[in-house]
């Protein structure tokens, strides 16, 4: 197995540098797909504050920004970061930060948090940390969203089963419920609440 990049800020930015959108966001099926999907998955229609940490040109947080009050984005590179906050600029409610994931975790809780795409590029102390930052900063009702690609990239990557292994594990230690579990032919997709109700059963309690 090869060596993780020294850098993976430099790693990202240089992605970004020879292509504005390397992992073709705004044209690919499958990111399209995998979006709605992902977002379907939602156990709630609107969220106060969200979370996305890793959120790359903000695809899917333009999504999420309309379905909540408040939204804190971030990414480690700083390319990514700025067309992410033109991207959001439409949404004054949107907030886009350049944080390293798990050493930059912000303070606060949060209604929802997405984990899409990134956790695999972690080394795996890091990515449990942040599992457990993630299942540990949730509100009461609070919703935790994983969502990775199945078929591998750079050979010092973890492999998505390896990082949704991990985050069920955080998210057993945090006392949350499986919502929804997807294993997609290209993606695997897990949701995980505080709330035991399902949809059905909280809209008829």
């Amino acid at each position: 197995m090869d060596c993780p990049p020294v850098s993976l800020a430099g790693y990202f930015d240089d992605k970004f540098a020879a292509n504005a959108d390397p992992w073709r966001y705004r044209e690919s099926w499958y990111e399209a797909r995998k979006r709605a999907l992902l977002l379907a998955a939602l156990p709630r229609a609107r969220y106060r504050g969200v979370f996305e940490p890793g959120c790359a040109i903000g695809a899917l947080s333009a999504e999420l920004a309309r379905r909540c009050e408040h939204l804190l984005c971030a990414d480690l590179a700083p390319r990514a970061v700025a067309t992410a906050r033109a991207r959001l600029a439409a949404f004054p409610h949107a907030d886009v930060q350049t944080l390293a994931m798990p050493h930059d975790w912000p303070a606060g809780r949060f209604d929802l948090i997405v984990v899409s795409e990134f956790a695999y590029y972690l080394n795996a102390a890091d990515c449990t940390a942040l599992a457990a930052l993630a299942a540990s900063s949730l509100e009461t009702r609070g919703t935790l969203a994983c969502c990775h690609w199945r078929h591998g990239g750079e050979t010092w990557m973890l492999e998505s089963a390896q990082v949704h292994g991990i985050f069920a594990q955080a998210a057993a230690n945090a006392l949350l419920h499986g919502v929804v579990q997807i294993e997609d032919a290209d993606f695997l997709l897990d949701v995980w609440s505080r709330d035991a109700l399902s949809v059905a059963h909280r809209e008829h309690a």
